[in-house]
């Protein structure tokens, strides 16, 4: 089946107001019918296909009572709906922080990272996870289990099997992220992980020298049904990003990694030297 154009902006607008609509236990035709409405005119604002203006969004949302958080986000993004770079500044609006990537994670049917600081979300335990966000510039230490708890929640998708390829540095396995011991349950997490089927771990190691990952990480996710799509991650904000020229930049970053990294099993083997603290970073004399 040939993949759609869409946008991020759009496939969440879209998705929201369905949820929004749903919400109310009216079906289309009867919310259409009471706000006079024809029923193609709801039909072309859920498929992207315009037809309606901002005063109507604002009727059909005030009519599904959601919250005014929630209406406010859907009015904004309905003024943008077509750009395909998304900058996602979390300053005053937590409650966004990860809504866009989760919702394309559970969509993807293949997700592929580059992380050359800090384990992956997807595979981080929660002392490790608590380790990071205890040493966040400006996170208060009452959100730190908030922080902790949005982050386990990622892991869910994994009972979906969902195929996954991380690519780490080496440097990320050494790093004393909280400490010995919650480094090596770590390092002993990542093994177990590692021998499910649809999960791939690649180390990157200190030997291989410069490398085209190294302007910094992100996240590329594979649709079955539309464009692939990559995001970056910063303190307090999402870089979304679709344009198809961009994306092939960040795939042939992978496809350089791909070329510089251990095999899988070359790359168990150096995570259990690591856990068991058996000998040096690769490329230097223990």
């Amino acid at each position: 089946m040939p993949k759609r154009f869409s946008t991020a902006r759009g496939r969440e607008f879209g998705d929201a107001v369905r949820a929004a609509i749903a919400g109310t236990g009216f079906t289309g035709r009867e919310i259409c019918e009471k706000i006079d409405w024809d029923p193609g005119k709801l039909s072309d604002l859920l498929h992207g296909k315009g037809g309606c203006t901002e005063v109507d969004l604002a009727i059909l949302l005030s009519f599904c009572r959601i919250d005014p958080e929630e209406r406010d986000h859907l009015l904004h993004l309905f003024r943008e709906t077509d750009l395909t770079v998304w900058w996602q500044h979390f300053a005053d609006q937590q409650a966004f922080r990860m809504r866009t990537f989760l919702e394309h994670l559970w969509k993807a049917r293949e997700f592929v990272v580059w992380q050359p600081l800090v384990i992956p979300g997807l595979l981080q335990l929660p002392d490790y996870l608590r380790a990071i966000a205890a040493e966040s510039v400006g996170l208060p230490a009452d959100e730190i289990e908030d922080r902790v708890s949005g982050r386990l929640a990622m892991q869910e998708v994994f009972r979906q099997r969902l195929d996954c390829t991380f690519f780490l540095h080496e440097q990320v396995l050494w790093t004393q992220t909280g400490g010995d011991e919650v480094v090596r349950t770590q390092l002993h997490h990542l093994l177990e992980m590692s021998v499910r089927p649809y999960i791939h771990l690649r180390i990157v190691p200190f030997a291989a020298g410069a490398h085209a990952g190294m302007a910094g990480s992100f996240d590329l996710l594979r649709f079955d049904r539309i464009e692939p799509v990559v995001f970056l991650e910063a303190e307090n904000s999402n870089l979304v990003i679709e344009r198809k020229e961009s994306v092939k930049d960040y795939e042939d970053i992978l496809k350089a990694l791909d070329r510089k990294a251990l095999g899988e099993e070359e790359s168990r083997q150096l995570i259990t030297k690591l856990a068991a603290g058996k000998f040096a970073p690769s490329g230097q004399t223990p």
